[in-house]
């Protein structure tokens, strides 16, 4: 990657990775899948689907999916593409510099650099190819600037003994040297996943390729669909992509706060994504978490916290046990269901209706056991819902704190077949907690191990779980 001022030369997917870490500590969340379609639901909100069943729902849609370089038909030119074979003077000119360089010209538009080549090196050779109409003008200009032109269609590059390009050879199987190859290509939006949003791309004016068009603030004509980078602009490097989607975005973070902003409403994400998730049928299966049976079977019962409670298995078994227990969710409708079955077995539950990033979500009050089973809370960089968390916990008391085992859920996957509608990393990880309880000397940690998931839940899917139990000694 070049021309972007401080990664001079680095890897475009060291990039990337230092990038979706910054997305997530922001509570961003970063998904492995690729997009099949989207399209809006009858609520106005858009849906997503990716490979392998899974969707994502949606208020806004921002396509930022780039381009396609298609290549000129030459034999050999992919296997060279990004190193030997180049197509820009901003991107790569520099480095093939003082060196034979080829510029085989394949579209109209394919000339217009030539004027930047020639300053690079001085053994610098033309070849347009056949049938390619190009300004007689232009070409007495270059040639009287000592660029050397040739008519002829480009059939293959030639290796050398250690794989690099060493020559051209035309249809004719006359060859002329090499060491660089330049190359036109044909830049194609990559957009087939909005035509059935009725976003499709235009001809982009010099006929390099086509483009979603979109106005100043990024909206293509749908409304409610964005667009950033190059996908807009086939001109753009990533330097200037990279600023085009910093503005789309704040443009997008407005538009949805105009919309909250009517409605007298301030939205959480997190919480808006769990009450759709508990829209439909019931998920669980009727049955508490293993772990927690195991862990806490035989405890005394007092004053329970059941943080991230879903439908409430665990928090019902707990109050069968005799815990007295509250039911804390960020989402409404799991409570609404907590809070129904509790009434049909003639239980008493408190619900707490909170997010655990929220600055104060479970008030003042301590509990003997605070438990955590599988809960998806976003990580922040000050750790305050693993503060929140341990602060919970009376002294005396017990926190359970259970995770599914992440590393499998790390590993790379074929996103042509299948995705990965979740982000591991973007929520706090049982290896968060113990870190934020090794630094008090208030605790003990009793387990922390990975095991494998003991059966009864309805996610039997994954295997092992990442387990911690920590007791708080006594004041």
């Amino acid at each position: 990657m070049h021309g972007y001022l401080g990664f001079e030369g680095r890897a475009p997917a060291d990039l990337i990775a230092a990038a979706r870490e910054e997305v997530r500590s922001y509570g961003g969340e970063v998904c492995s899948g690729r997009v099949l379609d989207a399209m809006r639901d009858s609520d106005g909100h858009f849906r997503v689907e990716l490979t392998g069943g899974h969707s994502i729902v949606a208020r806004r849609v921002l396509a930022a999916s780039g381009l396609v370089d298609e290549l000129p038909g030459i034999h050999g030119i992919a296997r060279h593409w990004g190193r030997g074979v180049i197509h820009c003077p901003f991107c790569h000119g520099y480095e093939v510099r003082d060196r034979r360089i080829i510029h085989v010209v394949s579209h109209p538009m394919g000339l217009h650099v030539a004027v930047l080549m020639r300053q690079l090196s001085a053994d610098y050779t033309i070849v347009v190819s056949d049938g390619v109409v190009v300004e007689p003008d232009q070409l007495r200009l270059l040639r009287a600037s000592g660029v050397r032109i040739v008519d002829g269609e480009v059939r293959r590059l030639v290796e050398g003994d250690d794989g690099t390009i060493v020559a051209v050879e035309l249809a004719d199987g006359a060859r002329l040297d090499a060491d660089a190859v330049m190359v036109g290509t044909r830049l194609r939006a990559r957009a087939e996943t909005l035509a059935t949003l009725g976003v499709v791309p235009i001809e982009h004016p010099a006929g390099i390729g086509d483009l979603v068009e979109v106005d100043s603030t990024g909206m293509t004509s749908v409304p409610g669909v964005f667009a950033a980078g190059n996908i807009t602009d086939p001109s753009q490097q990533v330097a200037q992509a990279a600023a085009h989607g910093a503005w789309v975005g704040a443009m997008i973070a407005f538009s949805l706060a105009h919309d909250d902003t009517t409605a007298a409403g301030r939205p959480s994400g997190n919480e808006t994504d769990w009450d759709n998730r508990y829209s439909g049928e019931q998920m669980w299966s009727g049955n508490p978490n293993g772990t927690l049976v195991n862990e806490i079977i035989g405890h005394e019962p007092g004053r329970a916290l059941d943080v991230g409670a879903g439908e409430g298995g665990d928090a019902v078994w707990l109050a069968e046990q005799g815990w007295q227990v509250t039911a804390n969710d960020v989402s409404a409708r799991a409570l609404d269901r907590v809070t129904a079955e509790a009434r049909r077995r003639g239980l008493s539950i408190e619900t707490n209706h909170a997010d655990a990033n929220a600055l104060d979500p479970f008030g003042q009050a301590k509990f003997d056991l605070v438990s955590a089973h599988y809960a998806s809370i976003p990580r922040t960089p000050d750790r305050r819902a693993v503060r929140h968390l341990i602060d919970a916990v009376a002294p005396g008391g017990t926190l359970l704190v259970v995770s599914h085992d992440l590393e499998p859920m790390r590993t790379p996957i074929d996103t042509s077949r299948v995705s990965r509608a979740f982000d591991p990393d973007a929520y706090v990880r049982v290896e968060d907690v113990a870190d934020g309880l090794a630094e008090s000397l208030d605790w003990d940690i009793e387990v922390h191990e990975t095991r494998s998931r003991p059966p009864g839940a309805v996610s039997g899917h994954h295997v092992n779980d990442v387990v911690l139990r920590a007791h708080r000694r006594p004041q």
